[in-house]
């Protein structure tokens, strides 16, 4: 099993010195954590940060119309490429690491290949997928679905933050949607991530292989009642929401662990939102995951079969649409083997999406894991020591290495 780390050397002071060039952008003084949503100055800084990190290699950049930015390491026509990268935007107040360690390492990962003379067989090309989280548009993976056809333009375009700003309006045109031409000069994707867990700190190694991606989705409640006084109101006259909201939430919780899956409702908006005032309506956004398709279906319908039930007993109405889903991702078999055999090291399952799990319907795909001490994620509280970041350079390193000669 992959067990060695990277000692105090080069590397690891060229790790935390291009880290320390995004560290500063978009964190927030008071939480510590990151407020880094698509498309907004601090992640527009990113960007351009990345176009500089491209020119310094001599890497032209494209985007392909949907806000996501691709830096060329040979000729974009030969075909074949070998993609890698990941997405800087982030979960309000979220880790530094989830999305940009992935970035940050495959230019690093160049570095190496370059300083050990290796001039790649294959095109080698570094990704920035925009709107990765969906913190700010409301759907996760966006730049990725789009590229690869897997939502509609004209309804990504229209998706609108809180401000009421529509994706169309932050990316400055109208998002152009697939493109098979350009997916088509993809030959294999291998993403680097954080952990989200803390199953690498239980097996003493710093690097592993991802096997598969749980299915999991985004649901939305919307819960409408009857305003009304706070103080004036009776408590058997009235239609409040908020108790088929709770009632909903409680029910999630009981339902998941029930199927050992997970439910989490973690965003929730009230109108008029008012001390004194009974809600008229209640909007809140369910997210669910389970090992298996059956699993993560059985329990969203059983948390809305509760919740239509609670809505009657409360004289409320309660709606469910679903925002998003993800089936079961398998990564490339022979892909997966092959890199944990290279890397010695070894292979996890993840309840997170990524990205990865979105191209690997259309493109042989695998992803690597740095360890979490913590096991923290999306939260100010993740991190990973330098040490391990280093390794996790060398093992892409290897990994490039390997499917561009």
């Amino acid at each position: 099993m992959l067990t060695h780390t990277v000692e105090e050397g080069p590397l690891l002071n060229r790790f935390r010195t291009l880290w320390d060039e995004i560290a500063p952008i978009g964190r927030d003084p008071r939480s510590g954590g990151y407020l880094r949503y698509a498309l907004t100055e601090p992640e527009l800084r990113l960007r351009e940060w990345f176009r500089t990190q491209a020119d310094e290699r001599g890497m032209p950049v494209t985007e392909d119309g949907n806000g996501n930015l691709f830096a060329w390491w040979g000729d974009p026509d030969a075909g074949d490429a070998v993609l890698t990268g990941s997405h800087f935007d982030s979960v309000p107040h979220g880790g530094a690491y989830d999305g940009p360690l992935g970035i940050v390492s495959a230019w690093l990962a160049v570095d190496e290949l370059r300083a050990a003379g290796v001039t790649p067989s294959r095109p080698l090309v570094v990704a920035a997928f925009v709107e990765e989280e969906g913190a700010r548009f409301g759907v996760p993976c966006l730049g990725s679905r789009l590229l690869t056809g897997q939502i509609d333009v004209e309804r990504a375009g229209a998706l609108r933050d809180a401000a009421g700003v529509s994706f169309a309006e932050a990316l400055g045109a109208r998002p152009t949607g697939g493109d098979p031409t350009l997916l088509g000069r993809f030959g294999t994707f291998v993403e680097l991530h954080v952990e989200q867990g803390r199953a690498l700190v239980e097996q003493d190694a710093p690097v592993a292989v991802a096997t598969a991606i749980w299915p999991h989705g985004r649901w939305r409640f919307d819960v409408t009642g009857e305003g009304n006084h706070a103080g004036t109101t009776r408590m058997a006259d009235r239609r409040d929401p908020m108790l088929t909201y709770a009632f909903t939430v409680l029910a999630a919780n009981k339902e998941a662990r029930l199927r050992d899956a997970h439910a989490t409702v973690g965003r929730v908006t009230v109108e008029p939102n008012a001390t004194n005032a009974i809600p008229s309506r209640v909007t809140g956004w369910l997210d669910a995951r389970a090992a298996e398709p059956e699993t993560l279906t059985g329990l969203v319908e059983a948390v809305h079969t509760k919740a239509v039930e609670r809505a009657r007993r409360d004289g409320t109405e309660i709606t469910l649409t679903e925002e998003s889903a993800t089936p079961l991702v398998s990564f490339d078999n022979g892909l997966t083997d092959r890199l944990a055999r290279l890397l010695d090291a070894p292979v996890l399952p993840t309840g997170a999406g990524h990205d990865a799990g979105v191209l690997a319907a259309h493109v042989p795909t695998a992803m690597l894991f740095v360890r979490n001490p913590t096991g923290v994620s999306h939260s100010p509280a993740e991190s990973a020591d330098d040490v391990d970041c280093a390794a996790g350079v060398a093992a892409l390193a290897r990994v490039l290495k390997e499917l561009t000669r």
